[in-house]
């Protein structure tokens, strides 16, 4: 039953997640860009491969983080847990096909990712914290012991995929693993898009903000909560599983700390929230990483650690304010902020 003085914000909520759903001009230039990459970088596909796979990467963590909350120190469990997945898959000729050992690998990640939430359900953000580092880190030693199925320290060796739908074969110069890793991307990202502009999306940012005032209006916390983990560890299990495929091996380093943390610092350098902010973390990441290594080859993390440290010290809003003339101008041509929830012309009207 709806309270009679919320009855006319209700009827507006069709129009707002419209609203909340349609295409910008920035999100499509966005997009033409990152096609466009594969003319204007011939010869950087291999490192524009790995952004991309880094994007998905920290698209899956934002879908929780950023959307619900949940701090996690060990996303690349279900990262390593589909690398593993497609390369086992295709080094024993069980699916060699890659879209299918991709769908394969994302399908065991998300029941890895549904299996352990009720774990990181239980407690405050600090045992979340505990919860989901523990658990990469026994995955990784599984994957360590267990060498006659994993390679252990020496990694996987022997994968060879097929073509890709049987037409496009993997490459040594990456074209190939560039174009399906970026299609890839940007069905799924289109997915995570629809999905967190809906009803669902919105009842996931109301839990964020207050879990308890959430479930008295209603709204099943935990069923959303396990929803969004399980769909998340199911992206990063895709984008793991992507990692193999383009390489043709993969090793510990897929669920070691260092990947779970470096995840988190493309995020925050992107921005948490809106889907977006993972994506332009991976860019200004690697290209970051790649011309620190190249310039100080022993000293690069160092620098990649100060520039973390004065996004915090500046401020993101600070940051934000500096590309504000940008912004103006992509709001004449086209609305580029999506409206706040139960604004815009008719909130106009009332006030």
């Amino acid at each position: 039953m709806i309270v009679p003085s919320l009855r006319p914000l209700a009827a507006e909520l069709p129009e707002v997640l419209a609203r909340r759903a349609r295409w910008t001009v920035l999100e499509i230039g966005f997009w033409l860009a990152a096609a466009a990459a594969y003319f204007v970088f011939p010869n950087k596909y291999l490192i524009m491969t790995e952004i991309v796979i880094w994007a998905l990467f920290a698209l899956s963590l934002d879908m929780i983080l950023g959307y619900a909350g949940i701090i996690s120190l060990g996303h690349a469990a279900f990262f390593g847990f589909g690398a593993y997945a497609a390369g086992l898959l295709a080094s024993h000729g069980i699916i060699k096909e890659p879209v299918l050992a991709l769908l394969a690998a994302g399908g065991a990640s998300t029941l890895l990712g549904f299996a352990t939430s009720f774990l990181v359900l239980r407690g405050s953000d600090l045992t979340r914290l505990m919860v989901t580092l523990g658990i990469s880190l026994v995955l990784r030693e599984i994957a360590n012991k267990w060498s006659e199925l994993t390679g252990g320290a020496d990694g996987l060796q022997g994968i060879t995929m097929q073509p890709v739908l049987g037409l496009y074969r993997f490459d040594m110069f990456g074209r190939t693993g560039f174009v399906y890793s970026l299609v890839v991307l940007f069905v799924l990202f289109v997915v995570a898009r629809r999905i967190m502009n809906s009803p669902f999306g919105l009842s996931l940012l109301a839990v964020k903000g207050n879990p308890l005032r959430a479930a008295a209006i209603g709204i099943s916390v935990d069923r959303r909560l396990v929803a969004v983990y399980s769909l998340a560890a199911g992206y990063a299990g895709i984008a793991g599983a992507l990692l193999t495929q383009t390489t043709a091996f993969t090793s510990l380093d897929v669920l070691s700390f260092d990947r779970s943390a470096d995840v988190l610092l493309v995020l925050i350098i992107g921005g948490a929230g809106y889907l977006y902010g993972g994506l332009i973390g991976a860019v200004i990441f690697k290209f970051m990483q790649d011309w620190l290594a190249n310039l100080t080859p022993q000293y690069w993390q160092f620098w990649v650690g100060a520039v973390l440290v004065a996004i915090v010290l500046i401020g993101r809003d600070r940051i934000g304010r500096w590309f504000l003339p940008a912004r103006r101008v992509a709001e004449w041509i086209g609305r580029f902020r999506p409206a706040r929830l139960f604004g815009g012309a008719s909130a106009g009207k009332r006030a």
